[in-house]
């Protein structure tokens, strides 16, 4: 009697997945292009910041601003190529003002609304939340609207927009002891870019029926009880 040994059934049950196709090489073009565009414009803050940061060292909300913007840069980097995105020229320009909207910052001094220690302390809070659901989305991660698959696990249980709860509270972290104008309009104008975002990406991950039951298990989008 012919046996069957385990590493043929896993050669089988690998031969008879269906493989994902390669990119063409439009697509390379597209992805070099928008990694090196994000690593350029990463660079040019991350100077600036540390120049400021130099003057006053006393400023920790500056640093972990620039840490906290590393980090997602990073992640964005690496992560894995999705086969279906939202290229429609709103949802492009949204998603990329709503990433790179840091550098309209005023980074010199503004108006301590409260002590440092406090807002570096709302900071720490909002990073260890975006950093939590990073983690739980691995490499399903990036700038652009994409299905990258659906993450039900870790923070993505309470809300289905946890990463961006984490940026909402970073934000306020830095806005409070670096208040004035200027960036309060920054903020304004990139909330209301981040609510257009996670609308967009919803009604791209909407198409997934995995998405849709977990859209019903999880009613709200970024904050508990509000939205």
């Amino acid at each position: 009697m012919d046996t069957v040994t385990v590493p043929s059934l896993v050669a089988d049950k690998q031969a008879s997945e269906p493989r994902e196709p390669a990119l063409t090489r439009g697509q390379v073009v597209i992805e070099v292009a928008i990694r090196g565009a994000t690593v350029t414009l990463l660079g040019t803050f991350l100077v600036n910041a540390l120049v400021q940061y130099s003057r006053d060292p006393s400023r920790v909300t500056l640093l972990l601003l620039v840490l906290s913007e590393v980090v997602t840069i990073a992640m964005s980097l690496i992560s894995r190529v999705p086969r279906v995105r939202d290229w429609n020229i709103v949802s492009v320009l949204m998603a990329t003002c709503a990433t790179f909207y840091f550098l309209a910052f005023r980074i010199e001094p503004g108006v301590h609304l409260i002590p440092e220690w406090l807002a570096v302390g709302l900071q720490v809070t909002g990073m260890c939340i975006q950093i939590s659901a990073k983690l739980s989305l691995r490499r399903s991660f990036g700038i652009l609207p994409a299905n990258r698959g659906v993450v039900m696990h870790g923070p993505y249980r309470l809300v289905r927009h946890p990463m961006y709860f984490g940026y909402l509270v970073k934000d306020i972290g830095f806005l409070l002891p670096n208040f004035g104008l200027q960036n309060v309009i920054v903020l304004a104008v990139h909330w209301c870019l981040q609510v257009g975002r996670i609308i967009n990406e919803e009604r791209l991950l909407s198409k997934d029926d995995t998405y849709l039951a977990y859209a019903k298990r999880v009613r709200y989008r970024l904050i508990a009880g509000v939205f």
